[in-house]
């Protein structure tokens, strides 16, 4: 396992984070699809095994289950100063006007909560899910920073935003000397490039670490076109986030089962590979429901994508609407 640089910061992360809303309550809340915590633990254990360090959840995952089915393994399966825990808040967890968003009361709030059920003192990083349109960027950046200073949060990160929104971010946290966000977890896949126009760039000039979530585009990069699982019968992403590019998306899946087949592996190395491959890449963040899944992960960090082999991967895209949930 590589290990590198959270972005400018001395943090060091395994080249591959696990996300971890795939482990929660099986057929509740937004993941339908999720794992029981008998399946689930295997699974981080095995990523403990290969060497991965960093682990990514949220609290709204399974209505806070995956928060606890990871805090319970990792005290059970490692040390507490060798893992990196990640987890986010934003999304509506509780009934009420104040369930949900980037206020003082719910930032306060919520980071006891996600400790509660981490079963730890602190987080690595705390994320900011997404952005909060009702609430002031100052406000949210300032009590972001008292959860650093008072040691709930060793570094704090966001989720998906417009560039512009990200840069107003870090802005204000340099005009008042309080804590940075030190990455970005944004959607970045084969199937996705549009941050490449913006907001790569600008993570790369700040020092700011990028951990996309979904590198495989919700499996769609790991298996033949069309072929269903689960999951994609379930998951309600599928529809916004692939809607209108069904043809162009189709020929990049292809392209990626030409290079699979000719390099003699599975398709989701290829697409993990042309990902690693990307200067401003820190850690995808890949999900595991099959031990094969993170091996295949690992392997990518080892396959060198030839010029020729990244111009066929790249060729079919075309344009996308700006889309992964901003």
């Amino acid at each position: 396992m590589d290990y590198v640089a959270l972005g400018h910061s001395g943090l060091r992360v395994s080249r591959i984070c696990l996300g971890c809303m795939t482990y929660g309550t099986p057929g509740e809340g937004m993941q339908k699809w999720s794992l029981s915590e008998a399946a689930s633990r295997p699974l981080l254990k095995h990523a403990l095994d290969l060497g991965i360090n960093f682990f990514d959840t949220a609290n709204v995952y399974s209505n806070g289950a995956s928060e606890e089915i990871v805090g319970r393994a990792l005290t059970d399966y490692a040390k507490r100063d060798d893992v990196i825990i990640a987890t986010k808040l934003f999304n509506r967890v509780r009934p009420g006007p104040n369930g949900y968003g980037l206020s003082r009361k719910s930032i306060m709030a919520e980071i006891d909560h996600s400790l509660r059920r981490l079963g730890t003192d602190y987080v690595d990083l705390y994320q900011i899910h997404r952005w909060d349109y009702k609430t002031p960027i100052e406000e949210t950046m300032e009590a972001l920073n008292d959860v650093v200073r008072a040691g709930k949060a060793l570094y704090i990160g966001a989720s998906s935003m417009y560039a512009w929104q990200f840069a107003k971010a870090l802005a204000c946290s340099e005009r008042n000397g309080w804590a940075r966000f030190r990455s970005m977890q944004n959607y970045v896949n084969l199937l996705y490039r549009e941050e490449e126009r913006e907001m790569l760039p600008l993570c790369q000039d700040q020092g700011v670490a990028v951990i996309p979530w979904s590198p495989l585009a919700r499996g769609r990069l790991a298996r033949p076109w069309g072929e269903a699982t689960h999951r994609t019968e379930t998951d309600e992403a599928f529809r916004r986030l692939f809607a209108g590019t069904e043809e162009a998306d189709r020929q990049v899946v292809q392209a990626v089962a030409e290079v699979a087949t000719a390099r003699g592996v599975p398709y989701a190395q290829v697409a993990l590979a042309w990902l690693f491959a990307k200067p401003a890449i820190t850690a995808p963040i890949v999900g595991a429901s099959k031990e094969r899944h993170l091996d295949d992960a690992v392997a990518a960090l080892s396959l060198k994508l030839e010029p020729a082999e990244v111009q066929k991967l790249e060729a079919p895209y075309v344009a996308h609407a700006v889309t992964g949930f901003i």
